[in-house]
């Protein structure tokens, strides 16, 4: 009786490699990754996001502000908005943001900010993935905007 020919694939191996059991002299914390995944993953998701969200600088997004047509999205606190925001803008924290509950037909253009840019990136992913286009924010958010002499009102 002959016994059939098993052929491994050089991706096969590699994966089972990777999930195979050490020695003992390593850390046991979890699975190891082959070496490179994490820069490869981390260059990834740097080029994902620079595919989905669009950085303004205040001077672009004072220019969209007085082109019209433009829905300003403030997701910052209750507390933090309580100190003053950008005029014409909807505050929606990012706790409560969903872009499923945008209203697309009444919207022309988005744009998001925060205080410095970081929960504002956050809710441009968030769009970007619910519309399938790029999401704009404001690049270093309203402390950005007002070193540059923004408006700014007490609602």
């Amino acid at each position: 009786m002959t016994r059939p020919l098993l052929i491994l694939s050089s991706t096969f191996v590699l994966a089972v490699a990777a999930c195979a059991p050490s020695d003992g002299a390593e850390d046991q914390s979890g699975p190891r990754m082959p070496g490179g995944y994490e820069l490869a993953v981390a260059e990834h998701n740097a080029e994902r996001r620079a595919q989905t969200i669009v950085e303004l600088s205040p001077d672009e997004l004072q220019l969209r502000i007085e082109s019209g047509h433009l829905r300003l999205i403030d997701v910052r606190t209750d507390e933090e908005v309580a100190e003053g925001m950008i005029p014409g803008a909807q505050h929606i924290p990012l706790d409560d943001f969903d872009p499923a509950k945008l209203d697309p037909r009444s919207i022309q253009e988005v744009v998001i900010y925060c205080r410095s840019g970081r929960r504002s990136a956050i809710a441009a992913e968030r769009l970007s993935e619910f519309t399938g286009e790029p999401a704009q924010h404001l690049s270093g958010g309203i402390l950005s905007w007002e070193e540059t002499g923004g408006d700014i009102e007490i609602p």
